[in-house]
C-alpha cells in the first residue's frame, strides 16, 4: 500500500498541469475576471420593496396579445396546459388561496412578493433568448398573468408605482428568512 502511494503521488502532481492547459484550451476564458460592465449585467435583482424597477408600464390587454405572440408555445394558451410551467392557479377574480403542492407552485399566485414574477421574467423569458423584453413587455406581461390569476382587475395597470403595492395570495404563505424570537404562534412548534 505504501509503495502505491509513493508512485500515485508524483503521478498527480505531474498531472495537474496537463489537466489546467487543458481545460484552458476547452474553456479559453477561465479564470479571467469579469469587466465593471460584465458584472453590471449580472446586477439586476428587483427587491420586494420595487427600488429597482425601471420606468415604464403595460397593460392586461397588452400582455395577452404578447402572452400569445411570444409566451404561448412553451406555456399553453393563457397560462394553462403549456409543455412547461403552468402559470394560471387561479381565475380572473378569484385567486388560489390554498395550499400550494405540485403544479401550484409553478405559477405567480405563490410568489409572496409581486416584484419577483417581473424579475424573474424580466431575466429569464423568453427562454429561447433570455433578458431580451423591454420593461414596457415585462409589465405588460405581469399584468396578464396576475389578471389571470385572479391577483388584479383586467383595467389594472402595472408600472414601477403599482406593481410593488399589489396583494400577493400567498404573502404569509412562508417563513420568516430570519427567526422570529418569541416564535409566532402560526409558525410550527420546530422552528
Amino acid at each position: 500500500m505504501r509503495s502505491s502511494l509513493k508512485l500515485l503521488v508524483p503521478l498527480m502532481v505531474l498531472a495537474a498541469p496537463v489537466a489546467v492547459m487543458a481545460a484552458q484550451r476547452t474553456y479559453p476564458n477561465v479564470g479571467t475576471p469579469l469587466s465593471q460592465t460584465e458584472i453590471q449585467a449580472f446586477d439586476r435583482m428587483i427587491g420586494p420593496e420595487g427600488k429597482e424597477l425601471p420606468v415604464g408600464r403595460g397593460t392586461v390587454k397588452e400582455g395577452a396579445e404578447l402572452f400569445a405572440k411570444r409566451c404561448e408555445v412553451c406555456h399553453g394558451k393563457n397560462g394553462e396546459n403549456g409543455i412547461t410551467h403552468h402559470l394560471v392557479a387561479g381565475q380572473p377574480g378569484k385567486p388560489f388561496r390554498g395550499p400550494f403542492y405540485g403544479v401550484e407552485k409553478d405559477g405567480p399566485s405563490y410568489f409572496p412578493y409581486p416584484t419577483i414574477a417581473w424579475d424573474y421574467i424580466n431575466r429569464a423569458m423568453p427562454a429561447s433568448n433570455p433578458g431580451t423584453l423591454k420593461p414596457n413587455e415585462v409589465y405588460a406581461l405581469v399584468a396578464f398573468l396576475y389578471y389571470r390569476n385572479g391577483i388584479i382587475k383586467e383595467t389594472d395597470v402595472m408600472d414601477e408605482k403599482t406593481l410593488p403595492k399589489v396583494e400577493m395570495p400567498n404573502k404569509n404563505g412562508f417563513i420568516p428568512a430570519k427567526p422570529v424570537y418569541p416564535p409566532d404562534p402560526k409558525w410550527p412548534s420546530w422552528y
